[in-house]
């Protein structure tokens, strides 16, 4: 199959859900709220707590491989980029993937590196929320489905992570990207000028 012929079948299926494309117009934890804490372990077994990252700027995105909205993000090096760029500048990117181990799209932490090695990814950690306690409590329901949290720890960004709601790698390059802008004006002492954004992608496999 070519990949304009993918590109239909896959459209097709959003267009009819069959991939769970999600849309929704705020998170259970919005901006301007204290980002709650939590603990998750990462693929290669060490212990990650998020208030331990007080007094940094944290992304959380919430990531699925198989999800061809994911897959836009980093077959682009879109992701990798973001997460190079502000991981230089002292923030610190968590990559949280709440996929139940029931589903099809499950990934455990071997294959889990295979993919962190292979898509070149560079967050500062990787971690499995198996049982969807992290994703629940944040109200994540999409991949990817981001947070921005400022060094006080309250929450200044919320949502999808650009304006562009396809997974179309080409899109990336002409999208406005919330998480950079809202990092970007926080870092400047500006007010963050786009605090949420409905946020779109596959539906998150609790």
């Amino acid at each position: 199959m070519t990949r304009r012929a993918l590109l239909l079948t896959l459209g097709s299926l959003v267009a009819a859900g069959g991939l769970g494309l999600h849309t929704m117009a705020s998170a259970n934890i919005t901006a301007g709220q204290a980002a709650p804490d939590f603990n998750l372990v990462d693929i290669g077994g060490q212990a990650h707590k998020l208030s331990a990252y007080k007094g940094k700027y944290v992304v959380l995105e919430w990531f699925n491989s198989e999800c061809p909205f994911v897959q836009k993000h980093y077959e682009s090096g879109n992701m990798q980029r973001l997460q190079q760029r502000f991981g230089k500048q002292g923030v610190v990117w968590l990559t949280i993937n709440s996929t139940n181990p029931d589903s099809s799209n499950y990934r455990d932490p071997a294959k889990s590196q295979g993919i962190v090695r292979d898509w070149k990814m560079q967050p500062a950690a990787l971690m499995l929320d198996a049982d969807g306690k992290v994703g629940r409590l944040f109200g994540a329901t999409a991949t990817p489905h981001m947070w921005v949290i400022e060094p006080s720890g309250k929450v200044i960004y919320a949502g999808a992570i650009d304006d562009k709601a396809t997974f179309r790698a080409a899109d990336v390059q002409d999208a406005k990207n919330f998480v950079a802008a809202a990092l970007e004006d926080s870092m400047a002492g500006r007010k963050v000028a786009v605090s949420a954004a409905p946020a779109y992608g596959c539906s998150i496999k609790y």
